[in-house]
């Protein structure tokens, strides 16, 4: 008989590393990307169906209508946490290829850089802890990070935000 749980601990650490891998390769982990960049400029309008519409598309939540101050007051609480959201996401998905392109960038002194001295062995420790650890780590984290602003508009824009059938948030 077949099921859907796990048997023995081997298979649910198995099927937590796939999770774990395969995450940055989900439409899901690039619509949070998107909200994450894409909330601070939304979020310096004061529109409330532009923010709420964000919201709905990208993250799967849906916002009702709150008061006429609303859309005012999301911008103003939001901004420094949109702001701080936006420089993570962009500076943690661009370490990734930066680091898997590690010998595009660097000089002529790999010996004193980490993996070194040779250019394999600092290419290799690039690629591996900076490029494929943040392609790893980052889904993971922007997900954290976009909870939270979903959670402070569902709270400041409505009356406690309905997540809709699909889970993406």
């Amino acid at each position: 008989m077949a099921t859907t749980h796990p048997s023995r601990p081997a298979d649910a650490a198995l099927l937590a590393v796939r999770r774990i891998v395969r995450e940055p390769f989900t439409a899901a982990a690039w619509r949070r990307t998107a909200y994450a960049v894409l909330a601070l400029p939304a979020g310096l309008v004061p529109v409330g169906r532009w923010q709420r519409a964000l919201l709905r598309r990208l993250l799967g939540v849906r916002v009702p209508a709150g008061g006429r101050g609303r859309p005012l007051l999301h911008t103003l609480a939001a901004t420094p946490l949109n702001l701080v959201v936006a420089a993570v996401t962009l500076y943690g998905w661009s370490l990734v290829p930066m680091n898997l392109g590690w010998p595009l960038r660097v000089g002529d002194d790999y010996a004193s850089a980490w993996g070194g001295p040779t250019f394999a062995g600092a290419w290799a420790f690039h690629a591996v802890v900076g490029g494929l650890g943040f392609l790893l780590l980052m889904p993971w984290l922007v997900r954290g990070m976009t909870a939270v602003q979903a959670r402070l508009a569902s709270r400041v824009l409505g009356r406690g935000g309905k997540r809709t059938g699909g889970g993406r948030a």
